[in-house]
């Protein structure tokens, strides 16, 4: 876990200030106890009541200095920890950020967002308290056995064997307690997804009445998350009785040692007071170690978790948007008229699986061109767009744009290359200005009307309050569907990129607008990849390519595939089943 400390590093002075300052306070707890001793050996008669003020006020005052160290040790220790996991979470965030497709889906979102907020929140919690206590405790329980050693050596001998069997009680108790800690988190992990897909699929849930169902899935894994809880807190709760009984135990024997030293005149009876009282501190601070190493052992769990995804290095490399090899070959590219995206013998595999999803594609689309990509259910067509803005890495083969493969250029570069529909509409909170600038943050109003309006959204916007102030709630909840894919497409278009990509992102929309919106981008100086399942979506572009089961079954416009491609042939008469009527009516004439 050493990659969390560097988050630290501006937070050392707060780190050091901490400590010393609970220690300080400690060390006026620990003279409490002779202050009180001489009050009680003294002759009040004798000496006279003036001193027993002296005492009385030095108690006082040493009660005021020690509160005032334990709020500056308080301050630090909370500006330490939140710094500390405020740092945390934003690299955690920023490093998340990084992975590719791979990472994510192999992580999974629901574990990420727990690591981000629950885990984090215990390592805050954890560090906080270890700031004020791991070393107050400590110094408190060692300082009470060296103080007991300055009054009378033979009853500090109870202390000094008391002390290392109660030390070895809490190692054992933390040894099996840590792994189980972070059992607990994985168990969270499950109950924050099922949460996650109940509350987005609950439409779903309730359209096929599996409410019950629902319920009592999640009632399993929230009880099996209970036992784990439940057997980990008794696990941890064994540390207050037995250290309790072995604290009693040992003051019984200071009491009867202490009392045979009075008897025979080693000792005073004030002596015996702070003795006990010494044996008393003991026993608050192994409560508070108790509750401590509790407290630790989450964290501690919690930050092996965080770390973990830290320790996870992106699978991607994007090349410096500096090289100059890169920069040349572009130009060169264009000069010399090198297809705007081409595959050349691509085969990929996702993590995991068992067979590709991708074989053996090739095709070239040119600058302008519409390719259309169609085929069956799990036939690869989402795959293979997602390779060209490189979401994953090929196995073998190449992609290129405008000549060059795609893992030679920068990241920046790519974005700008191309803009991305995804199947699943996406907004933001936010106004639809917000939206719309996330393609392009320097883009103008005119330039985001002239986007809606190609995308057939126009008119949406129009109608709402306030327009492209219209604020969007989380999700995009408060538009239609078809709403949703249209500002998406909008939104992709307000970058003006070179390559557009649309990953099945009208299936919500009717003919009418679906046509509309093709012929409008088809206007676009723009090379355009049409992912969809409709026919009519695809047979006007310029270059079709079928896919089946991650194979490249033809290539061709409408009309040589119509010849020469079975595949198509079936997706089209499935689509326009009157059409085959019509020709087995003719071949039967």
């Amino acid at each position: 876990m050493h990659n969390l400390a560097i988050y630290l590093r501006k937070f050392r002075k707060e780190c050091v200030l901490a400590p010393l300052f609970k220690l300080l306070e400690a060390l006026f707890d620990l003279l409490v106890p002779l202050v009180v001793a001489k009050m009680i050996d003294s002759n009040a008669v004798v000496m006279g009541k003036k001193y027993m003020f002296i005492y009385f006020g030095t108690l006082i005052a040493m009660a005021i200095i020690g509160l005032a160290f334990s709020i500056v040790a308080q301050f630090f220790s909370a500006k330490a920890s939140c710094g500390f996991a405020g740092s945390l979470r934003q690299a955690l965030f920023d490093h998340i950020q990084g992975f590719s497709f791979a990472e994510l889906d192999r992580l999974g979102s629901d574990t990420l967002i727990t690591r981000l907020s629950d885990d984090v929140n215990q390592v805050q919690t954890g560090l906080n308290m270890g700031l004020r206590l791991l070393l107050r405790s400590p110094f408190i329980v060692f300082g009470a056995m060296v103080m007991a050693f300055t009054i009378d050596t033979t009853c500090a001998l109870v202390f000094a064997v008391a002390i290392p069997v109660l030390l070895a009680v809490t190692f054992l108790i933390m040894k099996v307690s840590i792994p189980l800690f972070g059992r607990v988190q994985s168990g969270l992990d499950r109950v924050t997804a099922l949460t996650r897909e109940n509350l987005t699929g609950v439409r779903v849930i309730r359209a096929f009445c599996q409410e019950k169902e629902a319920v009592e899935e999640f009632e399993r894994s929230n009880k099996a998350l209970t036992r784990l809880n439940v057997f980990v807190g008794k696990v941890s709760a064994l540390l207050n009785p037995l250290t309790y009984v072995l604290i009693n135990i040992a003051a019984a024997v200071l009491i009867d040692k202490a009392a045979v030293r009075v008897e025979l005149g080693a000792l005073q009876q004030g002596e015996v007071v702070a003795l006990y009282n010494y044996m008393l501190q003991i026993i608050v601070e192994l409560i508070k170690l108790a509750a401590l190493i509790i407290t630790l052992n989450k964290s501690l769990a919690c930050a092996k978790r965080v770390s973990g995804i830290l320790d996870v290095k992106p699978s991607m490399e994007y090349a410096s948007p500096f090289i100059e090899d890169a920069k040349e070959g572009k130009s060169q590219a264009n000069g010399n008229g090198s297809p705007a995206v081409e595959f050349s013998n691509v085969t990929f595999t996702y993590p995991g699986a068992g067979a590709p999803s991708l074989l053996d594609i090739g095709f070239k689309a040119y600058e302008g061109q519409t390719i259309g990509v169609i085929g069956g259910t799990g036939s690869g067509k989402s795959t293979l767009v997602s390779l060209i803005p490189r979401f994953y890495d090929v196995d073998n083969g190449t992609v290129s744009l405008n000549g060059i493969d795609v893992r030679n250029i920068s990241k920046a570069e790519l974005c700008n290359e191309t803009g991305f529909v995804p199947q699943k509409a996406v907004l933001f909170k936010g106004s639809i200005r917000d939206n719309m600038k996330l393609g392009n943050e320097q883009t103008t109003d005119a330039d985001i009307w002239e986007a809606l309006e190609t995308a057939q959204a126009k008119e949406i916007v129009e109608k709402k309050p306030g327009m492209l102030d219209f604020e969007v709630e989380q999700g995009g909840k408060n538009l239609s569907g078809g709403q949703k894919q249209r500002l998406t497409i909008a939104r992709a278009l307000v970058k003006k990129p070179r390559i557009l990509i649309l990953d099945d992102s009208s299936s919500a929309l009717d003919f009418a607008t679906d046509a509309a919106l093709r012929k409008a981008i088809h206007a676009l100086p723009v090379t355009t990849f049409i992912v969809s399942q409709r026919i009519a979506c695809v047979m006007q572009a310029d270059l079709i390519l079928v896919l089946d089961n991650g194979t490249l079954a033809g290539k061709g416009t409408h009309e040589e595939l119509m010849s020469s491609c079975p595949v198509y042939q079936d997706i089209y008469y499935s689509q326009f089943p009157e059409e085959r009527n019509a020709n087995a009516k003719e071949s039967m004439a």
